[in-house]
């Protein structure tokens, strides 16, 4: 199975760097707020380091998630489908028969343009989750995998998906 470009680790760090200052500076506004506004009349003294400590190890848990997520992301184009492994915690593997594609996409977020990747979705027909994203990919991979996906989708027109 393919590999997404090693480049993806530091779009997926970067993420969760702001996802978890976001976080963490709820956690820590909230627990001075109630510190500085005396609601809590007999707050302990370890309430806003407490506050700080639950930030760090939140922060810490999600930059080792996105680290480790991408020696787990894994694709790879068969003959009846996409082949695609993922998930760190709980491990995901998901197959798109050709005739269920609807349409396929590539993006690029201003990280993904910033670390020279894009990402690829493609779109199914179907009820519950009706797309599938292949992040991590140069520009060039992310072009010929849509196109190779929309032949594929092509030449499965007639074909039964089960």
């Amino acid at each position: 199975m393919e590999r997404l470009t090693p480049r993806v680790r530091v779009v997926w760090l970067v993420v969760a760097g702001i996802r978890a200052a976001i976080v963490g500076a709820l956690i820590v506004g909230g627990a001075i707020a109630v510190s500085s506004t005396g609601v809590w009349a007999s707050e302990p003294d370890w309430f806003v380091p407490a506050a700080v400590g639950l930030a760090v190890v939140l922060a810490a848990v999600r930059v080792l998630v996105a680290w480790f997520r991408y020696s787990v992301w894994r694709f790879e184009i068969q003959d009846d489908g996409l082949y695609i492994e993922r998930g760190v915690f709980t491990r995901v593997k998901t197959v798109v028969p050709y005739v269920r594609v609807q349409h396929v996409d590539s993006r690029r977020s201003p990280i993904e343009r910033t670390t020279g990747l894009a990402t690829m979705v493609v779109y199914t027909a179907g009820s519950r989750s009706a797309d599938v994203a292949i992040p991590g990919l140069t520009p060039e991979r992310a072009n010929g995998l849509r196109e190779e996906l929309r032949r594929l989708a092509i030449e499965s027109e007639g074909e039964d998906a089960v």
